[in-house]
């Protein structure tokens, strides 16, 4: 089964045209340097705008059947955004250890890590992963978390996802 991966970008200037969006290509970038199994991508470019967020991440998930859904950009404290509000808006279950796991790793580069908000939750058959939205940072946060990723998708019934272990090595209990 080939993974279906969602990318949301929520920004107002990308979405208006103002400037590339280039930390939804670095996020593309990433995941084609790790995985190696079969993938399809999903692209989107929006608004900060809690009712888009919602509608898009709901579209993804529900009905293009994404397995991973990860968005960029709206999780700081600005009152634009509102990415990790509309993530806890559609997701059944919270995954709070992403967020948590992301902050820890970020505040290695930055102290203002602990301003971002990102989190993770479970849509249906989707891992929906709020990350920060500077390409670099998306790196950082990805590196942490992405072992783990994997498996959480196989737990909620979504496709296998198999990377290059020599790049990214992913952990997934042993089978008795």
């Amino acid at each position: 089964m080939k993974a279906k991966i969602g990318i949301l970008t929520l920004s107002d200037r990308a979405s208006k045209g103002i400037y590339e969006d280039l930390s939804g290509a670095a996020i593309r970038q990433i995941l084609d340097e790790w995985i190696v199994s079969e993938r399809e991508y999903f692209y989107e470019v929006i608004a900060d705008d809690f009712k888009i967020i919602k509608e898009r991440l709901i579209y993804m998930s529900d009905k293009l059947g994404c397995d991973l859904i990860l968005t960029t950009g709206g999780t700081g404290p600005a009152e634009r955004d509102v990415t990790p509000e509309a993530t806890e808006a559609v997701c059944k279950k919270m995954m709070p250890g992403f967020g948590e796991l992301m902050r820890a790793a970020s505040l290695k580069f930055v102290p203002t890590a602990i301003l971002s908000r990102q989190t993770a939750g479970i849509r249906a058959h989707a891992l929906i992963v709020n990350l920060p939205g500077q390409p670099k940072a998306i790196r950082e946060c990805l590196e942490p978390i992405f072992p783990a990723m994997p498996y959480c998708i196989d737990l909620i019934g979504g496709a296998f996802i198999e990377t290059d272990e020599s790049k990214m090595k992913v952990f997934r209990p042993k089978k008795k």
